[in-house]
């Protein structure tokens, strides 16, 4: 849902931006980059700090050149093969970095181990969540299903977070936060499996 909608109402707001930032002789690739780099450094420097406002605002703020990038490779006519690959790569990087902050935070400074495991759940099975498309497409399938994809994951994690640190909220808010992406990760690795395994068997009696 996310995904469908979101991207076209940010994508229209970043149009002048991304015009502007084309015309003064800035690639796609380097936003690409200096957002991830951004995310990475507010992630595992202020999450783990416990300063969860400061962190998501921080890292809000460069988890937008996802939508930007994309939009200055449309309008320069520069979409290629190497920036979908660069940007659905450090895409990964960032969200371990978000997820990883967590997990630093909870098992030393905030002293929690069930956070801890629930967090690094979420970091490990995201990474899968996005295998399970990529090695999919990578033998000649689709695995374009799930009930929690990336920008899910991000948005749920990301406001969750900030708002534990604006209101000081319980970690019971987040806890069941992170419980419930660890289990739609996991839900949605079983689906991509399924839906492979049913064209893979397609495949083998069309055969």
């Amino acid at each position: 849902m996310l995904n469908k909608y979101a991207r076209a109402f940010f994508s229209a707001i970043f149009r002048p931006l991304a015009q502007l930032l084309l015309r003064l002789g800035i690639s796609p690739d380097v936003v690409t980059i200096v957002g991830t780099l951004g995310v990475a450094f507010g992630a595992l420097w202020f999450y783990p700090r416990g300063e969860f406002l400061v962190g998501t605002l921080f890292i809000t703020a460069f988890v937008f050149s996802d939508m930007l990038d994309g939009n200055m490779a449309r309008l320069s006519g520069r979409s290629s093969v190497w920036g979908a690959y660069l940007d659905s790569t450090l895409d990964r990087v960032g969200d371990a970095a978000i997820f990883g902050g967590l997990v630093l935070y909870f098992a030393g400074q905030g002293d929690n181990f069930l956070m801890a495991c629930l967090a690094l759940a979420c970091l490990v099975l995201g990474s899968v969540v996005s295998y399970a498309k990529a090695r999919a497409e990578g033998l000649g399938m689709e695995a374009n299903v799930g009930i929690a994809e990336r920008a899910d994951r991000l948005v749920a994690v990301l406001v969750t977070t900030g708002l534990t640190g604006l209101f000081d909220l319980p970690y019971i808010v987040l806890t069941i936060v992170l419980a419930l992406l660890a289990v739609a990760s996991f839900i949605t690795v079983l689906q991509r499996m399924l839906m492979v395994r049913r064209q893979a068997l397609g495949k083998a009696l069309a055969k």
